[in-house]
């Protein structure tokens, strides 16, 4: 009969505090990397790309928000290394500090009117540091909480990642829903939308407290104390696991179904040139109330997936998610705000969470401790650097003016979503190895009857844990 390893880790405390962690982490963080998303669909094209042509104006601002994405993969490859050789706790309290100090400085930028194209340059030389920064966040979190988890429960905790990131866009669209709402379109545009940016000071403050009260997991430490800590993990991760990080780079265009919503739907909802004409301040609301309900998704589908394995979720989440995304820019183009926040609702707050919700557990669990971090990090930042590319692509291919922008960009962002349904269907099960055997080609499972017993085991000590502590 199949017994615990000792070095499965046994959760309880341990895990609680690295599960809230890199939640509350995730949210701060993230909170930064969106309201520079929210910004640059609302108000960057009018103060920073000033421009007769709506077109070029909105071209250029969606492209500043993929400049973030391009400088992921380096900071990838360094914070992917500073993770696997000192430890995830520290690369994470790095990534906190550049993130906050660079989106801090975002809001004190003097705007086109006042420098003339200096300060397209400063927005996008300060977009580069915050995609540097985010690199290392999903990934090195992941992985902490990965290694913190119980047998059997690696997918449930380890998709509060995620929350984190979708509670953190909540928070970001939730600072610009007042302001938008209240202040005249010129404030707005002048001083308003700086405010979210200048209260990243919380990030910096409140990331270092939470964060530097986290131990390092056991793989590591004792990894650590074995010498077996990896020299060289960015060169061991493509040498050794690029097949599986080709697939993490497929599984990651997923992405694709966030850009379309919050991107380039924002765009094409608002922006003059289009002729929609939603209301910047109602359409902030088809992202918060899509990741209020994705908040709420989430953990079930975590928990789901220890029950059913990775994959049949994301292949299904994402085929789905694409096809809605035909529903959603067509209920944009009828000027339906009740059909757009449906459409939202279903396609990005319920169905993407398939993929979302798993991916923080499906994605380490395919590479070993000694390169976790790295092999992750580069192979999804690459993935999402593509898809950060897309919404001005969408707006090169379906500008101002078009008359089928819903079956274009529909079209495009489905048949990316089968790529990455592709590349999940060709990577092996992660659910029922042992966290010693992660990564390892040739190891087996642990049999589906003894999993379930284990794992119902895990479950019943965590519920007595609650009623005794």
């Amino acid at each position: 009969m199949t017994t615990f390893h000792d070095s499965e880790p046994e959760g309880s405390h341990q895990v609680k505090r690295a599960t809230a962690s890199g939640w509350i982490g995730s949210v701060l963080e993230y909170y930064d990397f969106f309201i520079y998303a929210t910004a640059a669909t609302l108000v960057f094209p009018q103060i920073f790309f000033p421009s007769s042509n709506p077109r070029v104006a909105i071209v250029a601002s969606l492209a500043t928000y993929g400049v973030g994405y391009v400088a992921r993969p380096i900071g990838a490859m360094v914070l992917g290394h500073w993770g696997d050789t000192y430890g995830r706790k520290n690369v994470l309290l790095l990534c906190m500090f550049l993130m906050g100090l660079s989106t801090m400085a975002v809001g004190l930028l003097p705007t086109y009117d006042h420098v003339g194209l200096l300060a397209p340059m400063l927005l996008v030389l300060l977009r580069l540091v915050q995609g540097f920064a985010v690199a290392g966040e999903i990934s090195g979190a992941s992985s902490m909480i990965l290694e913190h988890s119980p047998f059997g429960r690696r997918g449930f905790f380890a998709s509060f990642t995620l929350q984190g990131v979708q509670a953190g866009q909540i928070l970001a669209a939730a600072v610009f829903l007042p302001l938008a709402a209240l202040l005249p379109k010129e404030q707005f545009n002048d001083w308003g939308w700086r405010i979210p940016f200048l209260l990243s000071f919380v990030v910096i403050i409140a990331g270092y407290y939470i964060r530097r009260e986290v131990h390092e997991t056991p793989v590591f430490a004792r990894q650590e104390t074995q010498g077996q800590r990896a020299r060289t993990p960015v060169l061991q991760a493509f040498t050794q696991h690029w097949p599986d990080m080709l697939r993490v780079v497929c599984m990651a265009l997923m992405n694709v179904i966030p850009v379309v919503t919050t991107i380039f739907g924002a765009a094409y909802a608002v922006q003059p040139g289009y002729g929609i004409g939603f209301e910047k301040s109602v359409y902030l609301w088809i992202p918060v109330l899509g990741n209020i309900v994705a908040v709420i998704v989430i953990p079930f589908v975590g928990n789901w997936s220890d029950k059913i394995g990775r994959r049949p979720l994301i292949i299904g989440g994402s085929l789905l998610s694409g096809l809605l995304s035909f529903a959603y820019l067509w209920s944009i183009s009828i000027h339906s705000v009740p059909l757009a926040m449906l459409f939202s609702l279903l396609m990005w707050g319920v169905v993407y969470q398939g993929y979302n919700a798993i991916f923080p557990s499906f994605y380490p669990e395919l590479f070993p401790a000694r390169t976790r971090v790295s092999a992750m990090a580069i192979s999804q930042n690459i993935g999402t650097m593509i898809t950060a590319l897309l919404p001005a692509l969408f707006a090169t291919v379906a500008p101002p003016g078009s008359t089928q922008v819903p079956w274009i960009v529909g079209g495009l962002a489905f048949g990316v979503t089968v790529i990455a349904s592709i590349a999940a269907f060709t990577a092996r099960e992660t659910f029922r190895l042992r966290v010693d055997d992660l990564g390892q080609p040739h190891a087996q499972p642990v049999p589906l009857k003894d999993y379930h017993r284990q794992r119902d085991e895990v479950v019943s000590q965590s519920h007595r844990s609650r009623l005794f502590n």
